[in-house]
């Protein structure tokens, strides 16, 4: 069964049918690791399939929606190491998803590379441009594809039992041979193209949505448009549906010509409406850049980045130019450098009394004047942790300047002394240093400095705040890296905004702090400020930036609950980008709005430097308005399997996890459906009551149960309560990396209910 496009993608384009022919290259992972690997398109027009030209059986395959971007030319790390042995024009790089390693080719001649990099885009394009309905068609293309073991175009009933565990579903065999034998028209014993297809429709007839579907039209098989005017009124709450509402979305949604003729939408337009973005949870008018970003830089929640160079973990981990890449590539507005002095004059980027590897500080700068702006435009904070002498500060100091200069902030916007910071629009397209700094902005602005700051210029442990356990170690840690030849003008000079401080007190920055000065912090440090002095410290958050830094304990990179530091304020939360898991799947789900821009406006409680909020108390605030979340999980769709045993098939269940202040961190879960992943039905409720909205992230997890084992993962999604849609919702599930899991999804119902203040708690 071919793919629905692929002979009209072939057909006429010469990169497209080299590829289907297929090409030799050379895989490469490293100076010498270089491999003949035979690279070719295969018939559906989504999947390359490459094999080792010695091996008979053994092939590997990856799919054109997992490749994120190609690079041309010498700009990897690895094929600059073997720059001397192969040509720029030879050399290309498939930059995967998620966390997923690059794959690096050398072709054959520029021909041959120039052919692939054109081909690679022009299928890239394809797969973004595809509707639903057409991804849909590609999905059962693959599952086609899958179970056809003969490859002869169709398949017999003993397929189908095959591909039925495939697709995760324990169906009674007579049932299964009644669905069979309805699709095969022909009477063949076996499912060609459109029979399958037919087959299909049938296992997926979704009854949950044809019951709300019935609910509301008149003669069951259509809606009016008055009908669907009531339904997302009532269901939806939209109050503000109309006529041209209900008229657009049967244009939009459709597919049938005579429906639309009659102005109805009929169970597939339904359908395909609710598994569209105007049917997500996630709100579709807060998905581009909506927030005011006109406030003071303090003001927003940044995605930040600890250790950015790391690929892996923190002892022996992999340093690369990549981690940057990545990072900014995902909306991530504030990275880490380690800078130490290294052979030949030139910086390098490591942690530190480590065995991790070394990359050059001028890559690192090289990379952020390439990345720094590709996905978000407002401003990067390169924060610097210096354990560099005087001679290789001022070499810093000189690749900062030509490498990225005017995108170098170097002065005051306006050329003016301010008395609170630019906003994220003042400082478009600008990249700001946070490090130690020889006096303030005043006098940077026209005052005889100093040309050395003496004593310790680094900036990561300012706060004095390691773990008690961790004491001793932590301090022998800071008196190796401390610089005693002090802090170069050239490079004080370069940092304006973001001026790296020792935190004392809340009071004594109340009193004597500059607005652009930015204290450190720890996990431990951050949490009792939290747990102790939550108000000021939210007060402190709204003059003042600070930055909250996993312990060094996390020897693993492993990360802290980010909700806690948000919770009182704190913008610059660095995470370790390079590693999956709940932490990461809170920090993409916040900042999963506004544009992907890696800025998120706080909310307005917490923008005032005299109002007091407190995470701990916040029914103690004037602004107090409770919720109540209630949330009907209702099925799943085509959940992937998880468990590579023969046969095994899922018995999934659904946890739904809060996060928020104190008070609301919640979970409950839906009991588990016994051995079928690929249309579950529950029909659970959840109930919650939400003290603090504004701060609240709704994680939906899925999982495996296994009553002997720990739950395996199967999916999750998790976004801001404030950008939730009420009513019927798909929610359209990530992997662990955050990457789609598409077709997989759970089908909802939700309602969030104002609460009266005097209203107990559930």
């Amino acid at each position: 069964m071919a793919s629905p496009q692929s002979g009209l993608r072939i057909q006429g384009d010469d990169n497209l049918q080299s590829m289907f022919v297929g090409a030799m290259m050379r895989k490469i992972k490293s100076r010498s690791w270089k491999k003949q690997r035979y690279f070719r398109l295969q018939e559906d027009c989504m999947t390359i399939w490459y094999k080792s030209h010695k091996a008979v059986k053994a092939h590997s395959t990856f799919s054109v929606s997992d490749v994120e971007a190609v690079r041309e030319g010498h700009q990897s790390e690895v094929l600059k190491s073997i720059a001397d042995e192969f040509p720029p024009d030879r050399c290309f790089t498939l930059v995967f998803r998620g966390r997923r390693g690059n794959l690096d080719l050398v072709a054959e001649s520029a021909e041959e590379a120039q052919l692939w990099v054109r081909g690679m885009r022009k299928l890239m394009d394809n797969v973004e441009s595809m509707g639903e309905s057409e991804r849909l068609d590609q999905w059962i293309c693959d599952w086609f594809r899958k179970a056809d073991k003969n490859k002869d175009g169709r398949m017999n009933f003993k397929e189908v039992r095959d591909l039925l565990k495939m697709m995760n579903v324990e169906m009674n065999e007579q049932h299964a041979l009644r669905l069979f034998r309805t699709a095969d028209k022909s009477q063949s014993d076996t499912l060609e193209d459109d029979e399958f297809v037919q087959f299909y429709k049938m296992l997926t007839k979704r009854k949950d949505v044809l019951r709300i579907f019935q609910a509301y039209s008149g003669d069951g098989q259509k809606l009016t448009v008055p009908e669907l005017e009531e339904f997302l009124r009532a269901e939806q709450l939209e109050d503000q549906a109309g006529q041209r509402r209900a008229l657009e979305l049967i244009q939009r949604f459709e597919p049938s010509d005579t429906a639309k003729n009659l102005q109805a939408m009929t169970i597939d337009g339904f359908l395909m409406y609710l598994c569209s973005a105007e049917g997500s949870i996630f709100n579709p008018r807060q998905q581009g850049v909506y927030q005011d970003m006109s406030r003071p830089l303090c003001h927003y929640f940044i995605s930040s980045s600890h250790n950015t160079y790391l690929l892996e973990d923190q002892l022996r981990g992999h340093s690369s130019v990549e981690g940057y890449i990545r990072a900014l590539t995902r909306g991530c507005r504030c990275v880490e450098v380690d800078c130490w002095d290294g052979p030949n004059g030139e910086p390098i980027v490591y942690h530190g009394h480590t065995l991790t590897s070394k990359i050059l500080f001028k890559d690192v700068v090289n990379a952020l004047d390439n990345y720094a702006f590709k996905v978000s435009e407002y401003p990067v904070i390169l924060s610097i942790e210096n354990h560099c002498g005087v001679e290789q500060q001022r070499v810093m100091a000189q690749h900062l300047n030509q490498i990225l200069g005017d995108k170098l902030l170097k002065s005051a916007v306006d050329g003016r002394i301010s008395t609170s910071f630019p906003s994220p629009e003042d400082l478009k397209g600008k990249i700001l240093l946070k490090g130690k700094k020889i006096g303030g902005l005043e006098e940077s602005m026209g005052m005889v400095v100093e040309e050395m700051l003496p004593g310790d210029v680094t900036d990561e442990d300012d706060s004095g705040d390691m773990e008690d356990d961790n004491q001793h170690h932590e301090n022998m840690r800071r008196h190796a890296k401390k610089s005693k030849q002090g802090l170069c003008k050239e490079l004080s000079d370069c940092v304006v905004y973001c001026k790296s401080v020792r935190f004392s007190s809340f009071k004594h920055s109340r009193i004597h702090a500059k607005f652009y000065e930015i204290s450190s912090f720890t996990e431990s440090k951050a949490r009792k400020f939290m747990h102790e002095t939550g108000a000021e410290f939210v007060c402190h958050n709204a003059r003042q930036l600070s930055r909250i830094y996993p312990s060094g304990l996390r020897t693993a990179s492993s990360n802290f609950n980010p909700q806690d530091m948000w919770c009182v304020g704190c913008q610059i939360v660095a995470l370790n980008f390079q590693t999956a898991g709940v932490e990461m799947d809170l920090n993409d789900g916040l900042f999963s709005q506004n544009g992907r821009c890696g800025y998120v406006l706080k909310p307005d409680i917490m923008r005032g430097s005299t109002r007091g909020f407190d995470p701990e108390h916040p029914q103690n605030h004037d602004a107090y308005q409770p919720v109540s979340l209630s949330i009907q999980v209702i099925s799943g769709q085509q959940l992937p399997k998880v468990n590579i045993k023969e046969g095994s098939i899922v018995d999934p269940l659904v946890r739904v996890e809060i996060y928020g202040v104190p008070m609301d961190q919640a979970k409950h879960e839906t009991r588990y459906i016994e051995n079928n992943g690929f249309n579950p039905v529950w029909y659970d409720t959840l109930n919650f009551t939400i003290h603090t909205p504004e701060l609240a992230l709704v994680r939906f997890l899925v999982e495996d149960y296994d009553k002997a084992s720990k739950n395996d993962f199967v999916g999750q999604y998790t976004l801001p309560l404030t950008c939730m849609q009420q009513g019927y919702r798909h929610i359209h599930l990530l992997s662990k990396d955050g990457t789609s899991l598409h077709p997989a999804s759970l089908f909802v119902n939700i309602k969030i209910t104002k609460l009266n203040y005097n209203q107990p708690s559930t």
